[in-house]
């Protein structure tokens, strides 16, 4: 998979961006704030809808085009995959209301036909690496959750339907909670929220044990490469429901002992759950909101045993980060069939010569790749040759 075009419009420091892509490297040069990893942001945001920097929709929108009554930011890709050639529209409105207000909603459209947005997530793939990102690893809970969802998301409709509906759910059911705290009434009420809970809740949590068993072997493969085979690294998913069941007289496994749940079937883990979610409805009513379940999963990772979120040095938690998203390219290529884009931003500049090589040594092979630098002297001689260079000043390019 890889793109041909790519169109911006009002989107960030684009006013207007239009420009053919080759299917290789591309390197993306320039002093900082000139658009750089907008354009990265902006072809993330084709395959996930969701952008890992904005807090919402509206600051994607150029700021100058916001004072108008009616701004549209527009991300338009041509891009070629397997099935054929492809045009994906992204439409991001932001307009003023009666009353005074904004509102901001987005339209998405695949080949010209409108599309929900929850089945155009995943048309086009894109794995993004941000110096930023390395809040995965060292952020709160809910990082490592949001990524988990944003990566699953990209290959697994079913895991989005779930997504949504659990959400919903949990609202409706955190709702009844709390009612039943403060007025009493008949438990049994929560019966209906109770199901929709277990039944998405569980395919959430079987959709994370399947793909973090996935991303682990693969991630712990290259991990051994760029580490020169020093740290062995694994990915340890804490599930709020463990549907694992130890042994009577043993205890829980300790933080860096991660657990294989791997062989575990959806149905297993659907009949635990809702045993453990009727079990808990009293103290979910004392305390007025559900306190078990995907909403509240942990995701750790270790190298040699030790918590990188908590122990990891600089140099560790941007090796650990890379090897998670070149495990995610490799893992959604044996999903979809299709190579992902890889945007990587400034990823050179933390790395040492050796793990540099390493690097520009495995993208020589890629597909598509789109690397921000603010030095191309970081890159050989040999790899520039091959990549496409765009020089980038104040969202324009000026080659």
């Amino acid at each position: 998979m890889y793109l041909t075009h790519l169109s911006l419009t009002d989107f960030r420091i684009f006013s207007r961006f239009d420009q053919d892509l080759p299917s290789k490297n591309i390197i993306l040069a320039g002093d900082n704030a000139q658009g750089k990893t907008s354009v990265l942001e902006a072809v993330y945001y084709l395959s996930t809808l969701d952008s890992f920097q904005a807090t919402n929709t509206t600051e994607l929108i150029n700021f100058f085009a916001l004072q108008a009554d009616l701004a549209v930011g527009r991300i338009v890709a041509d891009f070629h995959r397997k099935d054929g050639d492809h045009r994906l529209e992204i439409r991001l409105i932001h307009e003023s209301r009666a009353n005074g207000n904004h509102s901001t909603r987005k339209e998405v459209l695949l080949d010209g036909s409108q599309m929900k947005i929850n089945d155009a997530i995943g048309q086009f793939n894109a794995v993004l690496f941000l110096p930023q990102m390395l809040q995965i690893i060292t952020g709160s809970p809910q990082r490592r959750r949001h990524y988990l969802d944003l990566t699953i998301s990209q290959v697994d409709i079913r895991y989005r339907e779930s997504l949504t509906e659990y959400n919903k759910a949990l609202v409706q059911r955190n709702a009844l909670l709390k009612q039943l705290n403060e007025r009493s009434g008949d438990p049994d009420q929560l019966s209906y929220w109770d199901e929709k809970i277990t039944m998405t809740g569980a395919y959430i949590i079987f959709g994370r044990i399947q793909a973090i068993h996935q991303l682990d072997l693969l991630a712990a493969s290259i991990h051994q490469e760029l580490t020169r085979g020093e740290e062995i690294f694994r990915f340890n998913y804490l599930p709020s429901y463990e549907p694992l069941e130890s042994p009577p007289g043993q205890m829980a496994m300790p933080l860096e002992s991660p657990v294989d749940r791997s062989s575990l079937t959806l149905e297993e883990i659907q009949d635990g759950y809702r045993e453990k979610i009727i079990s808990r409805r009293n103290q979910d009513i004392h305390r007025g909101t559900t306190a078990m379940g995907p909403h509240r999963d942990e995701l750790r990772f270790l190298s040699n045993g030790i918590d990188l979120g908590s122990f990891g040095s600089r140099g560790q938690l941007r090796t650990t980060l890379l090897s998670i998203k070149l495990a995610e390219v490799g893992w959604l290529k044996e999903k979809n069939g299709e190579w992902p884009v890889l945007l990587l931003d400034e990823v050179l500049a933390e790395l040492d010569d050796t793990r540099r090589q390493d690097l520009l040594t495995r993208l020589a092979d890629s597909e598509q790749a789109l690397l921000t630098t603010t030095d191309l002297g970081l890159f050989s001689d040999d790899f520039c040759q091959a990549a496409g260079l765009w020089e980038i000043q104040q969202g324009k390019i000026v080659n």
